[in-house]
């Protein structure tokens, strides 16, 4: 496939995949369960799942290795399994992809606290990505997704991981916001102006945000991404906030009422939409939707 910065810097706007988790509770994955654990037990359902995105219109697809970092897989006891696991994610979601499909490493927070905050110091993060990542880059991925992050700190260490070993492959990087009375910031502090900042100069081609929250508070997010990035932008938002009930956690955004924000967001000029947390293939196929039709209401001058 054409390099995804290519068509970026053409203008095209690309959509992503959903939400991965439900689609594997769907099948089997119990609470509680790391979803990477299906990589070693079913990674059928990967493949499965990754061509059912693709038939939904999504044009790039996630693997399942949000949570395979070395550090991360300590909690369940699956930190020996992380090469099994990187590349179980990565030849379920390139087997399904055939080249139809951008295949993205997918890259999520290793769990930990950095110093001073924590216990655990940057080389240990930094070494624990670069493990990850090079499984990852060895197994034919088209780009980097570092997703998720809540420390600029982590996510600087995660790109700065995929650069020590490829100058050239496709990174995106998205950022995890939670709304205060002054604006949006990450969980250590830190605004979007701050995070588009950092993230360009450790090497990130896309930036961005996904998780956290509903898709009108992603529309004011992308608003603000767009008036101090250059870069594209990418935004995956969730089906809303959580609500809890008598039959476990739900997602209240209908299709229709997320593809709606998402007209909004392709109006800023945000090139990547997709879902986060809640969505499903039916929400990719009403963004798909708006996306065609935003495409051909203003064409591309090519």
């Amino acid at each position: 496939m054409e390099n995804i910065l290519k068509r970026l810097k053409r203008g095209d706007i690309i959509v992503g995949d959903g939400a991965l988790g439900t689609q594997l509770m769907q099948r089997g994955l119990k609470i509680g369960q790391p979803p990477e654990s299906v990589n070693l037990r079913n990674p059928q359902h990967l493949e499965e799942i990754a061509s059912l995105y693709i038939e939904a219109g999504a044009e790039i697809i996630t693997t399942n290795s949000f949570g395979a970092s070395s550090l991360k897989l300590q909690h369940f006891s699956l930190d020996k399994e992380v090469e099994q696991i990187n590349r179980r994610a990565v030849e379920a979601a390139c087997k399904a992809s055939g080249n139809r499909a951008y295949v993205a490493g997918s890259v999520g927070p290793t769990g930990k606290m950095l110093q001073p905050f924590g216990s655990t110091t940057p080389e240990e993060i930094y070494e624990c990505f670069c493990e990850q990542i090079g499984i990852l880059l060895s197994g034919g991925i088209d780009m980097v997704c570092i997703e998720t992050m809540t420390d600029l700190s982590e996510a600087e260490l995660a790109v700065n991981a995929v650069r020590s070993m490829d100058t050239d492959i496709p990174v995106m990087s998205t950022v995890t916001y939670e709304e205060r009375p002054k604006g949006f910031f990450t969980l250590m502090g830190s605004s979007i102006r701050e995070s588009v900042e950092r993230l360009k100069k450790a090497g990130a081609d896309i930036v961005g945000s996904n998780c956290g929250n509903g898709s009108e508070s992603m529309v004011r997010i992308a608003r603000e991404f767009m008036q101090h990035s250059k870069l594209p932008v990418a935004i995956q938002s969730n089906a809303g906030l959580p609500v809890q009930s008598d039959k476990g956690l739900s997602y209240p955004e209908t299709p229709d009422f997320l593809a709606a924000s998402v007209a909004k967001m392709l109006d800023y000029g945000v090139q990547i939409v997709g879902g986060c947390c809640g969505t499903g293939l039916d929400h990719i196929r009403a963004i798909r939707g708006t996306v065609d039709d935003y495409i051909k209401n203003n064409p591309v001058d090519r």
